[in-house]
């Protein structure tokens, strides 16, 4: 990753990046009613930068839903915590309970894995306004009374080995922090976890048969 680059601000006013594709949302009007600068941006990872260490995902309940089902969550959070040292979550709109059928429990099972194995923190909003309102103000926090910088790219400290090991078994399909730092435990390191037959993966809990037959799928099929 290449080095920060800060961006020059007119003094006191809050300048926000915001993906490209949440630019013509609520969202941003309702940032502009506060006077704060919004510029549209290609981003990599996340949806609106705060600081050169802050950045943010933004939820409805129906995204956050499609997004936990098809595992898109785990990756968009892995990838911002490998290029901002903070990173948060944002999730917006009813009760996600009422979204669709689905069993409560999974999705508190996902939301316990993004605050816990991830540890990303969890912000709920009502609506675009609120939402915002928060990003104002974290916003405001970070470049006026912290005065940090913003650029479009974050900086943290290199990831630890135990830090890579685990984003990179977390890499595999459906298998989130939690179950990564299981089979590093039952396996000592990536290389076995990658050779092992479907059999013994298998004796890592949280991992049927479905799952094994997919991770040997994903590392065996040609390219």
């Amino acid at each position: 990753m290449t080095k920060n680059q800060s961006v020059l601000k007119p003094k006191d006013k809050i300048l926000i990046f915001v993906d490209n594709r949440e630019f013509n949302s609520k969202v941003v009007k309702e940032l502009a009613r506060l006077d704060c600068i919004v510029k549209p941006k290609q981003l990599e990872v996340g949806d609106y930068i705060l600081s050169e260490r802050l950045i943010v995902e933004r939820k409805t309940s129906s995204d956050l839903i499609s997004s936990i089902f098809d595992q898109r969550i785990f990756n968009q959070l892995k990838n911002m915590k490998l290029n901002f040292e903070k990173s948060i979550l944002i999730i917006e709109g009813k009760n996600i309970y009422c979204e669709r059928n689905v069993h409560p429990n999974s999705l508190r099972g996902a939301i316990a894995s993004i605050a816990i194995d991830y540890s990303v923190p969890i912000i709920w909003t009502e609506n675009e306004k609120d939402t915002a309102g928060i990003l104002y103000w974290m916003a405001k926090r970070e470049q006026i009374e912290e005065k940090r910088n913003i650029s479009i790219r974050g900086e943290r400290k290199p990831l630890t080995t135990k830090e890579q090991q685990e984003f990179l078994v977390a890499g595999l399909p459906q298998v989130n922090t939690k179950i990564s730092k299981r089979l590093l435990e039952h396996f000592k390191n990536p290389e076995k976890v990658f050779k092992a037959s479907e059999e013994k993966l298998k004796k890592v809990q949280g991992i049927g048969e479905k799952l094994a037959k997919n991770i040997r799928k994903t590392l065996t099929e040609n390219y």
